[in-house]
């Protein structure tokens, strides 16, 4: 499975971007999820997609209130809506996945995920 995320790139704070992660099979059911990296940060989960419920799940209402995830209708690409972008903000946004049920957004609950995206960036200036 191979994971493409586009969509990043620099943004006055206030901004909004929407990026994509587009995968290379999508049969069966999976969970699709978004995390972030900043330089000299720990990596944090965002928000997780079950694609078989459609059910989302968000990092903390904080991120909830501002980001938001989706699939299209052929649940081959996912979208993370992001509004009202801050500087800390700024990172490398991560696609991920893993077969069945979402694991938790932690940094212990990304090594659950399986297949990892190549990134793409996000600067909030």
């Amino acid at each position: 499975v191979q994971l493409v995320e586009s969509g990043g790139g620099s943004v006055q704070a206030g901004g909004s971007l929407r990026l994509s992660c587009e995968r290379s099979y999508s049969a069966g059911f999976w969970c699709v999820a978004w995390f972030r990296q900043a330089p000299g940060k720990e990596r944090e989960g965002i928000a997780a997609l079950y694609t078989q419920s459609g059910d989302t799940y968000y990092s903390d209402d904080s991120t909830k209130a501002r980001f938001t995830i989706s699939h299209d209708r052929a649940e081959s690409t996912i979208f993370l809506q992001m509004n009202n972008l801050q500087p800390e903000d700024t990172a490398m946004y991560y696609c991920a996945a893993k077969v069945s049920l979402c694991s938790p957004l932690t940094p212990s609950g990304s090594r659950q995920y399986n297949y990892w995206g190549q990134g793409t960036q996000v600067t909030v200036s």
